[in-house]
């Protein structure tokens, strides 16, 4: 097959990708829309034509748009994405709690299911707006996506245990692989997932990846504890156009070998589940994508 943008190899996976399977992490950038001030990204356009080529590369016919923290709270570059990937798509967008019910009923019916709040690479958001930004979303019937540092994560316990929304940890919940054991917050996160409050990606293991790489050996335990204490609760994301790799932080990973890890991950995790279950049952919970089907 030809080369796809932001996307290194030209392969297929060697998995079977089942019909209907969803990426549950992806970005759009576009220089028509400005970057939020102090945004620490900047990657250079990707966009829904570009995404179609690599579904077809990975068989994956449905798919989560992230508003990356490049552009602040303004979603107009996700939103886009949407409409060009149609029923298919569903957005995470990223919002200050100040909002109009108006404004999030219309974010709801272009595809909207939830916001993120990024304490990691973010431009906009604090951990003081957890509570509010959960509370003013409650309604919507939308979950809270996290991204933040291990240490702060594990010092909001109380907090996220108390939220009335559930909970999305995007990048593998930002554990590094030597601390899966032992770190406060991995013990949070695996509570949260047994309970039925919280998800988890399998996103961005290049990223958490001491080596920057997904072939990392290291993160074969980590995802399989996630794997193991709630196979309903993960699901899996290539995290393209992969801003950070564009940024030179690490080598462009092979989107192909990142749905073959997972496949290798659920073998660690002793048949805990199946790709069916994550990469399709699961986001049909979360999204309200139908269950099964293209």
């Amino acid at each position: 097959m030809e080369n796809v943008p932001f996307s290194a190899g030209s392969q297929r996976p060697e998995s079977t990708v089942p019909a209907g399977a969803c990426d549950c992490h992806v970005h759009m950038y576009d220089a028509r829309y400005p970057a939020a001030s102090g945004a620490k990204l900047m990657p250079p356009d990707a966009t829904a034509a570009d995404y179609r080529q690599l579904q077809r590369r990975l068989g994956l016919s449905r798919v989560v748009l992230v508003t990356p923290s490049t552009y602040g709270t303004d979603n107009r570059c996700m939103l886009n994405g949407l409409a060009a990937l149609g029923s298919g798509a569903r957005g995470v967008a990223v919002i200050d709690g100040q909002e109009s019910d108006a404004e999030l009923h219309s974010l709801h019916e272009q595809g909207v299911r939830g916001v993120r709040l990024n304490l990691s690479l973010g431009a906009a958001g604090s951990v003081d707006q957890l509570e509010p930004l959960a509370q003013r979303i409650a309604p919507f019937g939308w979950h809270l996506q996290l991204l933040m540092d291990p240490d702060l994560l594990a010092s909001q316990a109380v907090v996220l245990r108390q939220l009335p929304v559930p909970l999305v940890f995007d990048h593998m919940g930002r554990i590094p692989p030597d601390q899966a054991q032992s770190h406060p917050a991995h013990s949070l996160l695996l509570e949260l997932l047994r309970s039925g409050q919280a998800w988890v990606k399998l996103s961005g293991s290049y990223i958490v990846s001491p080596q920057g790489s997904v072939e990392d050996p290291a993160l074969d335990a980590l995802a399989a504890s996630y794997l193991r204490v709630a196979p309903q609760r993960v699901l899996w994301g290539s995290d393209w156009p992969h801003a950070t790799a564009s940024a030179g932080m690490q080598a462009m990973p092979d989107d192909a070998r990142q749905i073959d890890r997972l496949n290798q991950w659920l073998k660690h995790a002793e048949g805990a589940t199946t790709l069916k279950q994550v990469l399709v049952d699961n986001p049909a919970t979360l999204y309200g994508f139908e269950a099964s089907g293209t």
